[in-house]
């Protein structure tokens, strides 16, 4: 595992939305994954759908090798919000869905999958998944932290997608 972001911020400080996001690689054989944890929602699709790969209760928490890379690939591409992403071994992006779809669910978030560019105040980002603030209260902007009335509700499931 690998950190590309620098410095860790200060426990219980949200980091500032132009600030570079602080990103962990996993290696493994024929895939490496990325988190980029202030991303992550806790939809738990990941431990859900490979618990030998994602697993909350060993250290580091994700070990691609555990799995084929086409079944890891494909349980990374279920996380809603693109905290979890991956690369093959031969370096090609992950592919975005086709059509581009954009969601809004009943609290206001916009859950988009597809060819996608993202601009914030650290600069624009290729994207295949995200979920986009839809009330302001984020302090991820443009990307949704559970800070406004999203905080209470339950995350979509993909089957309901």
């Amino acid at each position: 595992m690998t950190d590309r972001s620098g410095s860790d911020p200060v426990p219980d400080e949200k980091p500032k939305a132009d600030e570079k996001p602080k990103v962990k690689e996993y290696d493994g054989a024929g895939i490496t994954v990325t988190f980029e944890p202030r991303r992550c929602l806790h939809a738990a699709e990941c431990v859900r759908g490979l618990p030998s790969v994602f697993d909350l209760e060993q250290r580091p928490w994700v070990q691609p090798g555990k799995a084929a890379p086409d079944e890891v690939a494909e349980v990374v591409r279920r996380c809603p919000s693109g905290a979890l992403q991956y690369r093959p071994a031969d370096d090609s992006a992950e592919p975005g869905d086709t059509p581009t779809t954009v969601r809004r669910t009943p609290d206001g978030r916009l859950l988009m999958r597809g060819d996608l560019r993202v601009r914030s105040g650290a600069g624009e980002r290729r994207e295949t998944r995200v979920v986009l603030c839809g009330c302001g209260a984020s302090g991820n902007q443009p990307y949704c932290d559970h800070s406004g009335p999203c905080a209470d509700g339950a995350f979509d499931r993909a089957d309901e997608r």
